[in-house]
């Protein structure tokens, strides 16, 4: 059984409000072991919408819309399903009174429009809106499934996690689509396809690749009638995955690659510091953010200025005249500096341009990462191409990375 999902708003195709709904429809439909084949996002136009509809109808078994059912003349999608069922629109004076009272006992001023949403495709049955006042619907027809749900994030979440998901578990029987992610970090993904490619070719479960800043994350995912038995189909192809990567798997799903070695430092009852230029205090915060990171994190220098460097880095003069702050030189300084001011195990330094412009002979993303430990110092060199805000992302990326391999070693 597959579904297509369509958003309906033109305030989406604007970009003014970010689609959040779909990809968490899409998660619902999965769990209940419908795959979810399309998603369309259509504006407040009853036309399009109509087609949009019929298209989804043609393909899938059961088409979602989220959105525009409310009572103003651009909430067409109650409009649009009926006449793509081909529907009468039904007038619901039970439903318009219950309206009625709602608005009257909130002392609101009742406006004709609002009846709008006392109708419903003949196929249709309403879905109860506890916490507004536009029902969802849910219209079976020839064999297909509508289902209509309000655009409202506190409306359409208990919605689609209630009523919604209680019937697609009865109507699939149970079964269910569960995916497990393994984040790898340290390769590309064109490198991490190439390692697992034979495995790629299975269809149970299915091995996908897709990329993150930094980081390539590996979705496994299986058909089964319960979690349980998904998981028993993924388990021993996670466990290829990881013999073939090794320590490039750093953690699964929603685990983070410094909360990982948050953990890890605290195993072994090390210590971090860090000192930073160009990223400002980002890869501290990504540190901090970690719950239990006091356990091991013992602080931090933003050390942008040459004045800075030197007072609280120890950074030479001689080095920032002869090579500059963006410099392999004063980037193993920053990171032995902080190491001995704090005296942490392992400390991390930054330093690098993230532009917009060039600044002599320094071209915009050139960066430096350093980490200094007990086997010593090592420094990384990137040229990064990309924007100030992705530049400065990355270089925590890079640095986090330095000490997942040091911790590895």
């Amino acid at each position: 059984m597959n579904a297509e999902i369509v958003s309906v708003g033109t305030e989406l195709l604007l970009g003014q409000i970010v689609d959040t709904h779909a990809p968490t429809m899409a998660k619902i439909l999965a769990e209940c072991g419908v795959a979810c084949t399309r998603r369309v996002t259509v504006g407040d136009n009853r036309d399009r919408l109509v087609t949009a509809l019929k298209d989804a109808l043609a393909h899938a078994d059961i088409v979602v819309t989220i959105g525009g059912l409310g009572p103003t003349v651009d909430d067409l999608t109650r409009d649009a399903i009926a006449e793509a069922l081909g529907d009468e629109l039904v007038h619901l004076p039970e439903y318009e009174q219950q309206l009625r009272d709602i608005f009257a006992s909130r002392g609101f001023r009742w406006v004709e429009s609002i009846a709008r949403q006392a109708y419903r495709p003949e196929s249709a049955a309403l879905i109860d809106n506890p916490y507004g006042t536009a029902p969802g619907l849910l219209a079976e027809k020839n064999g297909k499934t509508v289902i209509a749900l309000p655009g409202p994030r506190g409306e359409f979440n208990p919605m689609a996690n209630g009523p919604v998901r209680d019937y697609l578990v009865h109507k699939q029987g149970g079964e269910v689509i569960h995916s497990k992610t393994l984040r790898v970090v340290g390769m590309g993904e064109s490198h991490v396809e190439e390692m697992i490619r034979d495995l790629m070719d299975s269809e149970q479960p299915t091995v996908a690749p897709y990329a993150h800043p930094g980081e390539v994350h590996l979705r496994i995912t299986a058909r089964a009638t319960s979690v349980e038995l998904a998981n028993e189909i993924i388990a021993p192809v996670e466990a290829r995955i990881r013999g073939i990567l090794g320590n490039h798997v750093f953690g699964t799903d929603d685990t983070t690659l410094e909360s990982s070695l948050v953990e890890r430092l605290a195993e072994r009852s090390q210590t971090l510091a860090v000192a930073e230029s160009i990223t400002g205090g980002l890869l501290a915060a990504r540190i901090t953010s970690v719950p239990g990171a006091s356990k091991v994190f013992l602080g931090g220098i933003v050390a942008y200025s040459w004045a800075t460097k030197q007072a609280l880095l120890q950074v030479s003069a001689e080095s920032l005249r002869t090579h500059g702050a963006v410099s392999e030189v004063v980037a193993r300084e920053m990171a032995e500096g902080v190491r001995n001011a704090l005296g942490a195990t392992y400390a991390l330094a930054t330093t690098g341009n993230a532009g917009p412009t060039a600044e002599g002979d320094k071209p915009v993303g050139l960066v430096y990462t350093a980490i200094a430990g007990p086997s010593g110092t090592k420094v990384v060199e990137n040229k990064f191409r990309s924007e100030r805000e992705e530049t400065q992302r990355r270089t925590t990326q890079i640095a986090l990375g330095l000490l997942r391999d040091a911790l590895a070693n």
